[in-house]
């Protein structure tokens, strides 16, 4: 059964570092970045969380299309909104297909230090809703956003390699089973 993948997380942590390895391992796995969608909606810089919201559906019907073909998505995304996640699960569900979410989580200043050593076509527009200050507040709302059962990976101190490993073992767990660390 395919699984949509969904990499949970603050801007900065490693969601789209790590979805890119996995679909390179995992042939015919679409790498569904969001990211990469907004930057064909044209004004996206003057109003990026206004083309987010319109790429959000379009990605989700992507996700489905190549779900019900049999094979893996993996979509690094930022949600901090209960619905939101609802939305992921039932695209996958009515493509026969998983849902699972993996929340991608370090110390805000961690993920502050990756966003500014990073160069990411959104990292513009990020700084200009705020910056360090805006990652902050992600944080604040992903605290929120998290229940008891959500799969956290914690990123601090660990390279992508180390996140991957750990990622890959989370996925072997059955679905609903609580491992070390959750």
């Amino acid at each position: 059964m395919p699984s949509l993948i969904h990499l949970n997380g603050p801007t900065g942590v490693g969601k789209s570092t790590i979805a890119a390895r996995y679909a390179d391992e995992h042939p015919k796995t679409l790498n569904l970045d969001a990211d990469e969608i907004v930057r064909l909606i044209g004004g996206w810089r003057e109003d990026f969380l206004g083309t987010v919201t319109l790429v959000r559906p379009l990605a989700l019907a992507m996700a489905a299309r190549h779900l019900s073909s049999g094979h893996d998505v993996v979509m690094p995304q930022l949600v901090t909104d209960r619905g939101q996640r609802a939305a992921f699960a039932q695209a996958a569900a009515a493509a026969g297909a998983r849902y699972r979410e993996f929340v991608l989580l370090a110390a805000p200043e961690t993920t502050i230090d990756r966003f500014r050593g990073r160069d990411h076509h959104v990292d513009a527009a990020v700084e200009a809703m705020g910056g360090a200050t805006v990652i902050r507040r992600i944080h604040q709302h992903l605290a929120a956003y998290l229940t008891p059962a959500s799969v956290v990976i914690e990123t601090d101190g660990a390279d992508p390699g180390r996140t991957y490993e750990t990622l890959m073992a989370a996925l072997a767990e059955e679905p609903g089973t609580v491992g070390p660390g959750r």
